[in-house]
């Protein structure tokens, strides 16, 4: 696995790390505590050193199995994880108050098992407390040897830039993939400028550009996908047309859809770091496969073309939660 580091800050990380949500939350009833800790540990055995958690995940039952799983590795690796809500519970709403988020940090090392936090972000901007705030917060626990660095998530430009003043940020962790290019307008720009490292995360666009997922697809009743109105059927059924494209495209290269998606993020910029994540050890492989796939000039411009021809369809999120976004 090659490596890349996250803009300016130093930081040195797989060029593919692994998103672990899923493991505990979001997609579905969680996977035991052992086949949780296997995959997390098949991962790190084929170069993965990148690991994105958060005190939400669960809650907290994310960071407690990414404690378990890295523990005798801990020194090989570097684990992000994130807070900024109430309880660790996002339908409780925002809290980045100084004091929480030193609760929050303490709490987070004991559940990982670690002294310290490689990549601590702040989950979504709160509105209630200045980003100068959160900031010079998690720059005291830098200072405490207790944080490494600071990361924001789905941060507009203005919070972003605020705080970097305050306190570099290490990497902006934001969705980005075929199916959502919007960072490429202002994020993109102002993390190469400021010399932030940007990290994808649904890099295969929540599961749908792997083509696994189809109009006649089906989601439990605890899947997130449910109340995302790009997956409604009808506009899975239009989305679909991209998805075929991609084959015929990946076909053409012995390559799968999952891994053209993930290498079209490599090749955008050598700071991009995509954390795709996933419950099966066979898609670990073949995700982590798109590290060796090299696009050319002429593949990147016929992925535009199908981008071109085939608009995604539907809102990313509903909103409720597209007003969290981008503060």
């Amino acid at each position: 696995m090659q490596k890349r580091k996250l803009g300016k800050s130093g930081l040195e990380v797989s060029a593919i790390g692994l998103g672990c949500m899923g493991l505990s939350y979001g997609y579905g009833p969680p996977v035991s505590e052992s086949d949780g800790i296997a995959l997390i540990r098949v991962a790190f055995d084929q170069g993965v050193t990148f690991f994105d958690t958060a005190e939400a995940y669960g809650p907290y039952a994310n960071e407690e199995l990414l404690g378990k799983a890295l523990a005798d590795v801990r020194d090989e690796v570097v684990i992000a994880t994130k807070f900024g809500f109430s309880g660790g519970k996002p339908m409780d709403g925002l809290d980045s108050r100084p004091e929480t988020i030193r609760a929050m940090t303490e709490a987070s090392l004991r559940r990982l098992g670690t002294d310290h936090i490689d990549l601590l972000y702040q989950h979504r901007v709160d509105p209630a407390v200045p980003v100068e705030e959160v900031a010079g917060t998690v720059r005291d626990l830098i200072a405490e040897g207790k944080v490494r660095h600071f990361g924001m998530s789905e941060a507009g430009a203005e919070s972003l830039r605020r705080a970097h003043a305050v306190q570099p940020v290490a990497a902006l962790q934001s969705e980005y993939s075929l199916w959502w290019r919007e960072p490429e307008a202002e994020i993109l720009p102002l993390c190469e400028e400021l010399g932030i490292g940007f990290v994808p995360f649904s890099p295969l666009g929540k599961g749908f550009l792997t083509g696994a997922i189809t109009a006649e697809t089906t989601f439990g009743g605890d899947d997130f996908r449910n109340v995302v109105p790009r997956f409604e059927e009808e506009n899975r059924k239009a989305n679909e047309a991209l998805v075929f494209r991609l084959k015929d495209i990946a076909e053409a290269r012995g390559a799968t859809p999952a891994q053209i998606a993930i290498a079209w993020l490599l090749a955008g910029k050598p700071w991009i770091v995509p954390i795709p994540g996933t419950t099966k050890r066979h898609r670990l492989t073949e995700n982590l496969g798109a590290a060796a796939i090299t696009l050319s000039p002429a593949d990147l411009a016929e992925i535009e073309e199908a981008l071109a021809a085939f608009p995604a369809q539907g809102a990313r999120y509903p909103a409720s939660i597209a007003g969290r976004v981008g503060r």
